[in-house]
């Protein structure tokens, strides 16, 4: 069932797959699902592999054979356990391990958007994630944004505005969605306006009559010119709580540096309190400051950036 092996070099601690030809793309999502298991859990079993996938007995054998053959050491049998466990000498082979991606497994789990048949993590630890206040966006009016993306064309939305007391119909050419953090925006060309803007998709009440378009995404400024965002400690954190924080986010010499696209900057600055002026707000509740906060204002005024959406 399996093709010819992939030989497995181990460099300094780190695994690397010869370019041989590799299993069926479906027997390679089973390894990664075994290794996925013996990394998180430190045990993985038959009835793993057939609850997950649907297969039989002999096919899970198969798999858990395979893989042993394929990462020498990586897994033994524990007879007490009556399972697979990890063993002393485990290199990951078939897939990178990430923190960021098992964290967000637990989160979707928790917040029903992923279901237990779906998630490859078995044996959930202990957790809690706070309740997410969903925006509300219409699966049709979605469905007639992206037809509307897909052949560049301009639709007529009923919008209500936050600064306008009734919404009010306008049209649109839409060329890309963003995500704030909290809401869904629809990147657009306002032909009222005449400008590149974003709406809230939530926001959109009615969508009708396409129409063929020509405007030009690549002349989104806002959109396509990208600003780096430098983020440092408050500069009143010292000692313990300036290491800690630049320890919390990842900086070196206490600086990070985030990219993003020019448009979604005054999103993400309030997202994570950067709008505000450093010397108004407590350091114990801001940690992180813009440290380049003149050189950011200039670039969204080139892009002709002004602020957050419609």
């Amino acid at each position: 069932m399996y093709k010819e092996s992939i030989p497995i070099l181990r460099v300094e601690g780190k695994c690397l797959v010869g370019e041989m030809t590799r299993p069926r793309w479906s027997a390679q999502r089973r390894l990664e699902f075994i290794e996925f298991r013996l990394y998180w859990e430190g045990r993985v079993n038959r009835s793993d592999l057939t609850d997950f996938f649907g297969i039989s007995v002999p096919q899970a054998s198969a798999d858990l054979t395979t893989y042993q053959q394929m990462a020498e050491g990586n897994m033994v049998y524990d007879k007490t356990a009556k399972a697979y466990v990890a063993g002393p000498r485990f290199v990951p082979v078939f897939f990178v391990p990430s923190a960021d991606r098992y964290l967000a497994e637990l989160q979707l789990l928790d917040t029903g958007l992923l279901s237990s048949e779906e998630s490859r993590v078995g044996r959930l630890p202990a957790h809690s994630v706070l309740p997410i206040l969903r925006r509300r966006v219409d699966p049709w009016t979605l469905r007639y944004v992206l037809d509307a993306i897909r052949t560049s064309s301009s639709v007529e939305v009923r919008y209500q505005s936050f600064s306008r007391p009734e919404p009010t119909w306008r049209r649109l050419t839409p060329h890309a969605l963003a995500f704030d953090g909290l809401r869904w925006h629809v990147r657009a060309w306002c032909h009222t306006r005449a400008r590149f803007l974003d709406f809230v998709m939530g926001r959109i009440l009615e969508v009708r009559d396409p129409q063929p378009d020509a405007v030009d995404p690549s002349s989104d400024v806002g959109w396509n010119f990208t600003v780096v965002l430098k983020i440092g400690p408050h500069p009143k954190l010292t000692g313990g709580t300036r290491s800690v924080t630049e320890l919390d986010y990842g900086m070196e010499n206490g600086v990070l540096e985030v990219t993003t696209r020019a448009c979604m900057v005054p999103y993400l600055e309030r997202l994570i309190g950067l709008d505000q002026n450093p010397e108004e707000v407590d350091p114990k509740e801001q940690q992180i400051v813009l440290l380049n906060r003149d050189e950011v204002a200039r670039a969204l005024l080139a892009s002709g950036v002004t602020g957050v959406g419609q």
